[in-house]
């Protein structure tokens, strides 16, 4: 079971009231406490979340707040996140880049949450389905930013994670599935010296960034830790 800070416990009985054992009993079974509250604080951001999308990390903040930093002093007009999933990353990244962005997933009710919250943090993002495994974008962008699916299906996870869709989670080929086709994608839809952002999988970096150089030989890669010290994001300047 999930530890239940003050905060987290106030808001599951401002939302259960009188019904605030049903909810510990879900606890009880793993079931994650961001459904049950439906919502997660993420940069400032309200994002809501239910189990049509992965909940937003700690990890995924950190990597809003490098890109944030990264991208703050250069010229970038146009963006897109792609396997947006709540739209977390878009929207704050939209909330503190004077930028346009755009955003695609694979699932619907994923775009139909996505939208949600882009309307309560008051923000405009264009967001359409896309399986970008099969289809192409017709649009050029000064960057692009994924936390894909990167878990192999054999990989140990939480048992929160049981209630997470499993195609915002899962890939094939090693986890390389995603990384492989957005790096292929973005020759047709990255303008020139653009770059590329992505979450990446704690043991995925070094075959990441010799994919990465085999379509770009000339491109500028940095790999940058999270908070407990994994390999765990990708800056690409082509």
């Amino acid at each position: 079971m999930n530890k239940i800070g003050k905060a987290e416990y106030n808001a599951l009985k401002e939302k259960y009231q009188n019904n605030i054992n049903e909810a510990i009993k879900l606890l009880e079974k793993n079931y994650p406490i961001q459904y049950l509250i439906g919502y997660v604080d993420f940069y400032n951001c309200k994002i809501y979340v239910n189990e049509n999308v992965l909940i937003p990390r700690y990890e995924t903040e950190y990597l809003v707040e490098k890109t944030i930093h990264f991208l703050k002093n250069k010229n970038i007009k146009q963006g897109i996140d792609l396997c947006t999933g709540s739209g977390a990353i878009a929207i704050a990244l939209k909330k503190n880049l004077n930028i346009n962005i755009d955003a695609c997933d694979i699932s619907n009710k994923a775009i139909e949450i996505a939208k949600k919250n882009a309307k309560e943090n008051n923000v405009k993002i264009n967001f359409f389905l896309k399986d970008i495994l099969k289809e192409n974008i017709n649009k050029k962008y000064d960057f692009i930013i994924s936390n894909p699916p990167y878990v192999l299906e054999t990989e140990y996870t939480s048992p929160e994670t049981k209630y997470e869709p499993s195609i915002a989670l899962y890939a094939k080929d090693s986890g390389l599935e995603f990384y492989k086709r957005i790096l292929i994608l973005s020759k047709d839809i990255l303008n020139s010296h653009g770059f590329i952002i992505f979450e990446i999988g704690a043991t995925l970096g070094t075959q990441i960034k010799k994919i990465a150089l085999e379509i770009y030989p000339n491109a500028i890669i940095t790999i940058e830790k999270d908070f407990n010290n994994f390999d765990r994001f990708m800056f690409i300047k082509t």
